[in-house]
């Protein structure tokens, strides 16, 4: 899979009754439908209304990938890249219906996308993407509040559904650190700094044939690779007047949705994967700038957790992308 968590909202009730005319999913693209419609398709959308439209812009990728085990035991290799990305949202998906046996129907509407980055140094195409966002409403049977999911097909043979909260607050996004430092994988707890593994290939200045090089490293600082949030938050940017935050996991603690499925190359036999993908973290930041009245900028950090030769290893995209007209 290569590239590229709690706030509740008030409840919402669920839906009385079946839905009276459409059962399928109504696509809708909502700039070029009249204002009514627009206004009615941000209101199902909800949090995720800002996303609506094409955003291009920069980034950096980190994943450890398997390497076919040399006779000194090297596994693995670092791959670095600063990216180039466009990403597409819409048309949207209302009045999406879900049949409820515990409670009643519920109505689900969201936005599809598309996802394309590339190596920005080599111009190598580095990852596609197709999926879609969608806003769920709060529900009694599970008692959760309302909710933001993301899922999304990833061609190398991944499937990931992510779910989790979403938060508008008063000015700049607050961005954590994040490592790529791998750790084993079968700790059954947070690693702790203790439990990271510091290799060789994460050092720049260590020489080694198992990491990015020449031309590749084009604008790669130490920094970068110590931390890639390092580089949202360099970002340049007029100030932010408001950001709301969708902040998903494959995996939570709070939402009980939510997985990862592979193919049978990645998830591997009796000898174990060759490349597991186990846990999708990721928050997105929708930030409205000075001026404007509506989010124009967009940055996301996303770790996913790659399990090969019992350790897990941190595989870490960011970007920065700009709304265009």
């Amino acid at each position: 899979m290569e590239s590229v968590a709690d706030f509740v909202f008030g409840p919402q009730p669920p839906i009385e009754e079946e839905p009276a005319a459409e059962e399928e999913p109504a696509a809708l693209a909502a700039a070029a439908e009249p204002a009514p419609a627009a206004a009615a398709a941000a209101d199902q959308l909800h949090d995720l209304a800002g996303l609506a439209g094409k955003w291009t812009g920069q980034g950096f990728n980190v994943i450890w990938r398997p390497h076919p085990v040399q006779p000194s035991g090297q596994d693995r290799f670092l791959e670095l890249n600063v990216t180039s990305e466009q990403l597409d949202f819409g048309p949207a998906l209302l009045d999406v219906p879900n049949r409820g046996l515990l409670m009643k129907n519920i109505s689900l509407a969201g936005l599809s996308y598309l996802q394309q980055i590339a190596d920005a140094n080599t111009n190598k195409n580095q990852h596609f993407e197709p999926g879609v966002w969608i806003t769920v409403p709060h529900t009694s049977d599970p008692n959760e509040p309302r909710t933001v999911a993301r899922l999304a097909s990833i061609p190398h043979g991944t499937t990931i559904l992510l779910q989790g909260t979403a938060q508008t607050k008063a000015g700049g996004p607050t961005i954590p650190n994040v490592s790529i430092k791998p750790f084993p994988d079968n700790l059954g707890h947070p690693p702790t700094s203790a439990d990271r593994i510091d290799f060789p290939e994460q050092h720049l200045g260590t020489p080694t044939p198992f990491r990015t090089s020449g031309a590749g490293l084009t604008g790669i600082t130490q920094q970068m690779v110590n931390n890639p949030n390092r580089v949202l938050r360099a970002a340049p940017s007029p100030p932010i007047t408001s950001t709301t935050r969708l902040q998903v996991s494959s995996r939570g603690t709070a939402i009980p949705g939510g997985g990862t499925s592979n193919i049978a190359f990645l998830q591997g036999g009796t000898d174990g994967p060759n490349a597991r993908a186990v846990r999708v973290t990721a928050t997105f930041w929708l930030e409205t700038l000075q001026g404007d009245t509506e989010p124009r900028r967009l940055q996301y950090s996303q770790l996913v957790l790659l399990n090969f030769n019992g350790i897990s290893w941190p595989h870490v995209t960011v970007a920065t992308l700009l709304k265009q007209a």
